[in-house]
This record gives C-alpha cells, sequence and structure tokens, in this order.
C-alpha cells in the first residue's frame, strides 16, 4: 500500500511498504517543464528522501504525456534576469541549485530509477541522467538541447554522462541538438533499459532492489559514487571497508538465509 509522503504541488513523493518512494512530476500541463517552482519542488524532494526512514529505492518519473520537456524558456527568462546569485556560487555542496536538481539523485543513499516516456529534452534529460538507471521508451523524444538556446548544458550533464556516453557521440549531440528515440538513447548510453511500459518496468526492478540487504545497496551505491574517478589503491581499500561493515551483520545472515530458503527477506532498515 502506497502513502503520501508530501503534499502534491509541481511534485509529489508516495512510498509503500517496502520502501519503494515513487517521484512523480506533475506539471502535467507543460509536460512537467522546469520553472522555478518545479526546481523548488525537486530540491525540496531531494531534501525530504534524504532524510526519509525506511527508503530502499526510489522511482522518479513524469505525470502525462512526458517526462520533462525541459526548461520553461519563458518562466527562466525572467528569471535569469532577476538572477542574484551567479551560478559560480556553490549553495549544495559542490553544486548550484540547478546542478542540485539533477546531482541529488546521485547523492542519494539508494539507487535511483528514471522511468522516461514521452519528451525528455535539455535539464529533462539530465534530471534522468542523475538516476542511477533509466528506462526509456523505445519511442520518447530525447534530445541535448541547450545549443538551440545558445547555452550549454549545465544542470551536471557533463558530470552525470561521463562513463556512459561515447565522448564523440556527446560532442555531436551537444553541438547539433539532434533528436533521438530510445532505442538510440541505449545506443548511445542515455538509457539503460528499453521498455514499452517504462514505468511499470521501473517499479518492478525497484521491487526487486527493495527485497535486498538495504546497507549493502548503500554500500554499493557509495562504492560507485567513486569509482569512476579514485585510484585503484583508494577503491580496493574502500571495497574492504565497505565489505568488513557487512559481513557478519544481522541483516547480511538474513540476506543468505533469505535466499537459500526461497522467501522475501526481513531486512532491518538503517
Amino acid at each position: 500500500m502506497e502513502h503520501s509522503v508530501t503534499p502534491p504541488g509541481r511534485v509529489a513523493i508516495s512510498m509503500d511498504d517496502d520502501g519503494v518512494a515513487h517521484v512523480r512530476l506533475i506539471r502535467t500541463d507543460k509536460m512537467n517543464a522546469l520553472d522555478p517552482d518545479m526546481f523548488a519542488a525537486l530540491l525540496n524532494a531531494g531534501h525530504v528522501l534524504q532524510n526519509l526512514k525506511g527508503l530502499r529505492c526510489v522511482v522518479l518519473s513524469g505525470d502525462g504525456r512526458s517526462f520533462c520537456a525541459g526548461l520553461d524558456m519563458g518562466s527562466m527568462a525572467d528569471t535569469g534576469r532577476r538572477r542574484e546569485e551567479p551560478l559560480t556560487t556553490r549553495t549544495h555542496g559542490n553544486a548550484n541549485a540547478p546542478q542540485q536538481v539533477a546531482m541529488q539523485w546521485r547523492k542519494l543513499p539508494v539507487p535511483v530509477i528514471a522511468a522516461v516516456h514521452g519528451v525528455c529534452f535539455g535539464g529533462g534529460l539530465q534530471l534522468a541522467s542523475g538516476a542511477d538507471l533509466r528506462v526509456v521508451a523505445p519511442d520518447a523524444r530525447l534530445a541535448v538541447m541547450e545549443m538551440k538556446w545558445g547555452l550549454v548544458p549545465d544542470m551536471a550533464g557533463y558530470a552525470l554522462w561521463r562513463g556512459t556516453v561515447r565522448d564523440d557521440v556527446l560532442r555531436e549531440l551537444t553541438y547539433t541538438n539532434r533528436e533521438f528515440n530510445g532505442e538510440q538513447a541505449r545506443e548511445y548510453g542515455f538509457a539503460t533499459i528499453v521498455d514499452a511500459n517504462p514505468l511499470t518496468r521501473a517499479l518492478a526492478i525497484a521491487a526487486d532492489i527493495a527485497n535486498r540487504h538495504p546497507q549493502a545497496q548503500r554500500a554499493a551505491k557509495r562504492l560507485f559514487a567513486q569509482y569512476l574517478h579514485a585510484s585503484v589503491d583508494d577503491i580496493l581499500m574502500a571495497e574492504s571497508i565497505e565489505q568488513q561493515a557487512l559481513m557478519g551483520t544481522k541483516n547480511q545472515i538474513e540476506a543468505v538465509m533469505s535466499q537459500m530458503e526461497k522467501r522475501k527477506g526481513a531486512f532491518v532498515d538503517p
């Protein structure tokens, strides 16, 4: 059974009894385009999830016809004229506020899955790229759109695409703004899985993840956060530290027993 975590606004959050939180963009009249209120709602969602007890996995999706159409250029143009704080100011650790909207999904302690359908342009693509996994509809429309408006991707796209999207392909898509579909997104590295029902598939994967040792899932995510840039020595030590902390614990023993007995794990949440 799902229960609401936040009152609906631009973004709604619910969580089921297994610890799967569903974050839904609900600005359907604008295909979930990013305006200042949407940015604020997404940042609030990240803050709520960061501190949500019993959380094991997150699914991020958009209601209506599309996942997210990117920046609402009308509202953002006015915001740009009124901006007082420079983008170089770090407001969220290593990120500014727009970057945090996408980066916060990587910073969450649990796996995050984005379910993408319809349009996923510009800031919407960077938002989805913050997830650990992306399930994309085959007929979805995606694009690195910023250059069309005389801008560059600046919602952490370059950091998030590193290691998944081939460099020369990313350059071509950035320079030209060429649209591509879900099948191409998987070929290029933007999509993990292509499925005609991305939300259903994402929720099924999340349910599977939620039935795993929760501290081990969090440990794996911490390792993923550093393995692309850390030295080999540091990675080897980080693996050892995480494994040492997991071995022989109540939840680790339960993970073994539940697999042997072919039943759902009865884990104690962090």
